[in-house]
């Protein structure tokens, strides 16, 4: 047979205290004053035991859940995303709380019943904050993607680039967010005194994305792009290719997030790497109500290598 779940009373029972002081602790009730020996007591006896909440009754009990729910609709994944998921994960875990990731958007159809089945502590949805413009509300021009572009465009203006492009993706589902990213381009170069900023659309199809990459040579004078990602750059970059020509000599190029592979991409890309881990740690933070980590971290890192 199974081994019985061990519950509330067994850790109170072995810890000498009421349950009502098991709960105190275990869920770090505000405004308790609990000896600091009695707390420990009980976190050892609930760990000597492998005592677990149970979370469904503790959600019908307080009302909600210590689940957060992150709907991350069509955001690509990158290492930025990867970073936050990781970031935020283990932050909440720390406290005691979970993370379940929902590959829709909040206006999906399912999403409702979801938050109504799990009852979470809170939903983040980030698409929707990356595809509406909240990020510049929100600090985006401090250290949010705003400021990401800002970095990644300044790169290329710092080494006397003044007529540069900004290299979008094609697909349709990724409008909103391209949207965004653009206008933080435009506002990028206007900020660093670029002369230019012109827009290129790149396919996945290597014949439509040569042709869009030749059209941009002949009617242009661009000397630089900045990608979207790093999935765009090396669109870009195989489009040179097939051109007969080569990053940095004929054109140069940085892409945005930092793949795996941009290191190994021959010629090496340079690329925005962004602290993805940094950005989840400070939101499980403030969703639990902690003050934000003290860190010297840098946001946004431009990682130069051949490209440019």
């Amino acid at each position: 047979m199974p081994e019985r779940r061990a519950t509330l009373k067994d850790v109170a029972r072995a810890s000498g205290v009421s349950t009502a002081t098991v709960s105190f602790v275990l869920n770090e009730t505000p405004g308790q004053t609990l000896p600091p020996a009695t707390q420990e007591r009980v976190r050892a006896a609930a760990a000597a035991l492998g005592y677990q909440p149970h979370g469904l009754a503790r959600a019908l009990r307080e009302g909600k859940s210590r689940i957060v729910l992150l709907a991350i609709g069509g955001l690509r994944g990158g290492r930025s995303l990867e970073g936050f998921i990781q970031g935020i994960s283990g932050e909440l875990h720390a406290h005691g709380y979970g993370l379940l990731v929902y590959p829709g958007a909040a206006s999906d159809p399912g999403h409702a019943d979801l938050v109504r089945d799990l009852r979470p502590h809170a939903v983040i949805d980030l698409a929707r904050i990356y595809t509406t413009g909240g990020d510049i509300d929100d600090g985006g021009w401090v250290d949010g993607v705003a400021a990401h572009t800002l970095t990644q465009i300044g790169h290329l203006a710092e080494r006397g680039h003044r007529t540069i492009a900004f290299a979008l993706p094609a697909e349709p589902d990724l409008d909103g967010l391209a949207a965004l990213r653009q206008r933080f381009a435009e506002e990028s170069g206007r900020r660093l005194g670029v002369d230019g900023m012109s827009t290129i659309r790149l396919s996945a199809d290597p014949e439509e994305a040569w042709d869009a990459l030749a059209l941009l040579r002949r009617e242009t004078q661009v000397t630089a792009i900045a990608a979207f990602d790093d999935e765009v750059a090396f669109r870009t970059l195989a489009a040179l290719a097939d051109l007969g020509l080569s990053a940095p000599h004929d054109l140069a190029v940085i892409g945005f997030d930092d793949s795996r592979f941009a290191a190994a991409w021959r010629p090496a890309l340079t690329s925005v790497r962004i602290d993805g881990g940094m950005f989840g740690r400070r939101t499980a933070r403030t969703l639990l109500g902690y003050a934000p980590e003290d860190s010297d971290g840098i946001a946004a890192t431009v990682m130069a290598r051949d490209t440019t």
